[in-house]
């Protein structure tokens, strides 16, 4: 398979912008995230597929928990800054700890997922990190950033299909 082509293609699914966080001996740690995913109702669970060449990624491993902050279409600059490595991917960003495991929260994110990890699975040059929901919120009104086509995108709000209509596993 021609690793230029796979990418291409599949650059024409959209995928939301999530810069994963967690607490590692006293330090905030952060990545931004290409594929983050809602695995399971019961139990509440969610992944996320780091890069196995990641070095941010052990350090998240090492805390066993982390927080999914869901970005916003105005928040480019914060996923430029968590992609970058080994910048100081906090300066400048204002953050509180989650209640639960203390990961965490960047300010004014569309949304955020609190979670335990579960599960590790390798995959590829990449692994699959089950995480245990443990708290979670969503601010109304904001607008969830998305990556498409190599590119940042705004969400279409305007475009919504009913939860009846989407069904998980169909």
């Amino acid at each position: 398979m021609d690793a230029a082509r796979f990418r291409e293609v599949l650059s024409a699914v959209p995928t939301s912008v999530v810069v994963v966080t967690a607490v590692d001996r006293g330090e905030p740690v952060g990545m931004a995230v290409g594929t983050f995913l809602s695995v399971s109702l019961d139990p509440p669970l969610v992944g996320f597929l780091p890069a196995a060449s990641s070095t941010t990624f052990p350090r998240i491993r090492h805390a066993d928990a982390f927080c999914a902050n869901v970005l916003t279409v105005n928040q480019q600059h914060v996923s430029r800054a968590f992609a970058t490595r080994g910048a100081d991917k906090f300066a400048g960003l204002s953050w509180r700890p989650a209640p639960v495991t203390g990961s965490p929260v960047l300010e004014g994110v569309a949304a955020w997922i609190d979670c335990r990890i579960t599960r590790l699975h390798e995959a590829g040059d990449h692994f699959i990190v089950i995480g245990e929901v443990t708290d979670l919120a969503a601010a109304p009104g904001e607008r969830p950033l998305v990556f498409h086509r190599s590119r940042y995108m705004d969400s279409a709000p305007e475009i919504q299909a009913s939860p009846d209509s989407v069904r998980a596993g169909e």
